[in-house]
């Protein structure tokens, strides 16, 4: 096109960008109507104590843990020493979501959204963002935190893995619920630190997932009965559901039978509207692809993954699912079911974990 060499992987990534410079130095008030677990209090202490030492850290925290909590200390020193901070996240609706809560959370401050259909602004006191915007920001953040780390399309992406090296600047903060022993490894032998919490901040166990096997046309029975159960409690309902085709499909079946529900996935433009109406109490239950998968916290929610043994759902994912149950400290506890055909090693790997942590958080009390 213009005579140079381009890569054709990085073709794609097209927009403004933005020079690094020094911000200024602001206050940060930190605004929660709760406190920080003594847990939550010291892993922030550590992430400052690295980060003074130019040491990057990861946080392996089960889900529901509280690790944006763990980060807003940090947060909040870079912005009173006038150093420029980012949360990558790599899901659109995550992302989303946390741009709410840390408006709510750092008041005084300039928060911006950078993700698809949000790049007018490109500065601010927290720049929230998706893994593919980071190609706007070469070398720019003395601090960039990277949530979600084993999520799609972040995971195993060796082009939005480069972004994120080349918008750093300073140091790092990588958090998961599951990163892999050779993720921890290498981290820790690249000099890295590894801050681990296995309890959640309300200190309640992490609801363990039931199965439930079923064949063919029945297992679709057995998602109405489980789904009418729940409807007649009351308590709100997300249903998983692997791809978008049976998304619409298993929607369709259960719109006949119950009302007060909706359908979100990667291709409805309405997604966020339709989280808000559901947070809101219009919508009883969701069905849903992975999408919801992170990010997303309701009290008292309850969940099925139906077609659980599909084999978009790895042991990961399966976890993260199971975590959007019970954590609410109103409400700690919550059902999860994998509705499936056969039970897969994923399933059994999400139960063992879930399982371990319960007891690691046991041996802590």
């Amino acid at each position: 096109m213009n005579g140079k060499p381009y890569c054709r992987k990085c073709i794609t990534f097209k927009g403004e960008t933005i020079n690094a410079k020094r911000g200024s130095a602001k206050s940060a008030p930190i605004h929660l109507s709760y406190r920080l677990s003594p847990e939550q209090d010291e892993l922030s202490e550590r992430l400052i104590t690295n980060y003074k030492n130019k040491i990057d850290s990861m946080v392996f925290a089960i889900t529901g843990a509280g690790k944006t909590e763990i980060t807003l200390k940090i947060i909040r020193f870079c912005i009173e020493n006038g150093q420029k901070a980012g949360f990558a996240i790599p899901r659109r609706e995550v992302a989303i979501e946390l741009y709410k809560r840390f408006r709510g959370i750092f008041k005084k401050n300039k928060i911006v959204l950078v993700c698809g259909g949000h790049h007018a602004v490109l500065d601010g006191d927290l720049i929230v963002l998706t893994t593919h915007q980071l190609y706007r920001y070469e070398k720019y953040f003395d601090l960039l935190i990277v949530d979600e780390l084993d999520a799609f399309p972040y995971k195993g992406n060796e082009t939005l893995q480069a972004l994120l090296d080349r918008s750093i600047k300073g140091n790092r903060i990588l958090m998961s619920a599951t990163p892999t022993e050779k993720e921890i490894d290498d981290f820790k032998k690249n000099g890295g630190d590894v801050l681990t919490l296995f309890q959640r901040f309300h200190k309640h166990y992490l609801p363990v997932p039931k199965i439930i096997i079923k064949k063919s046309v029945f297992l679709k029975i057995e998602l109405l009965k489980l789904v009418g159960q729940i409807y007649k409690c009351g308590k709100p309902l997300f249903v998983f559901v692997p791809t978008i085709d049976e998304c619409e499909k298993i929607f369709r079946l259960m719109k006949r039978f119950f009302r007060d529900g909706y359908i979100v996935h990667s291709k409805m433009i309405n997604n966020q509207e339709t989280i808000e109406k559901f947070k809101g109490g219009s919508f009883k239950y969701l069905v849903t692809t992975a999408v919801l998968e992170r990010g997303v916290t309701v009290s008292n929610l309850q969940v099925i993954i139906y077609h659980a043994d599909h084999s978009i759902y790895d042991a990961a994912s399966l976890i993260q699912i199971s975590g959007r149950v019970g954590r609410k400290k109103d409400a700690p506890e919550g059902e999860v079911i994998f509705l499936a055909h056969t039970i897969t090693k994923a399933m059994e790997e999400a139960i063992e974990s879930i399982s371990e942590s319960n007891k690691n958080m046991q041996n802590m009390f």
